[in-house]
């Protein structure tokens, strides 16, 4: 059974959702031009996301912005432990249920951002701020994209649109930690 619905309509969603977000977290300082890349933290998506669409899914009708915006924290905090030790972290199963158990679903914008990150006062407020704007972002673009909601295909939407909430966060966490990505061709 296909679980995505239209797979073409899905697709050029998602690049709607980075194109999107790449150019607004550009705008605001929190990418460079180019995006850094992390394909042992890309690796991890599909593990992530099965462990995160029953609690998502589930506060999506309620929380539409919480529901998207929380797997941005995941993102960032998965580069974070690729960044600080990552031989230990890739060999841990459920890093996501670690995170959300901490303090629970509800609190894993304070989990990532304060206990994880190390942001305090005005640059948690900010990381938050910026992460809300993200969430509200992508929801606006899932209700504007006419696809009927409860098909197959609204649900590859959301997650197509989770994918990418998790990719820039972690590029986003990638570039505060220094990563600046600059295109090789032996310029100095």
């Amino acid at each position: 059974m296909d679980t995505i619905g239209d797979k073409k309509l899905v697709n050029e969603f998602e690049e709607k959702v980075r194109q999107d977000l790449v150019r607004f977290l550009q705008d605001k300082g929190a990418l460079d031009a180019h995006v850094p890349e992390c394909p042992d933290v890309e690796e991890r998506w599909a593990e992530i996301a099965r462990a995160y669409l029953p609690d998502g899914a589930r506060e999506f009708q309620k929380y539409p912005v919480v529901s998207l915006g929380w797997i941005m924290f995941i993102g960032m905090a998965m580069a974070y432990y690729w960044d600080t030790d990552w031989e230990k972290y890739s060999k841990e199963t459920g890093l996501y249920e670690a995170i959300r158990d901490r303090k629970g679903y509800d609190m894993i914008d304070e989990v990532v951002v304060q206990d994880i990150l190390g942001y305090k006062d005005e640059a948690a407020e900010k990381v938050t701020e910026l992460v809300a704007e993200c969430a509200s972002r992508v929801d606006s673009l899932l209700r504007h994209e006419q696809v009927e909601p409860g098909t197959q295909t609204a649900f590859g939407c959301y997650i197509a649109a989770l994918h990418q909430l998790y990719l820039v966060g972690m590029a986003m966490q990638l570039n505060a930690l220094g990563y600046h990505m600059t295109p090789y061709g032996g310029a100095n």
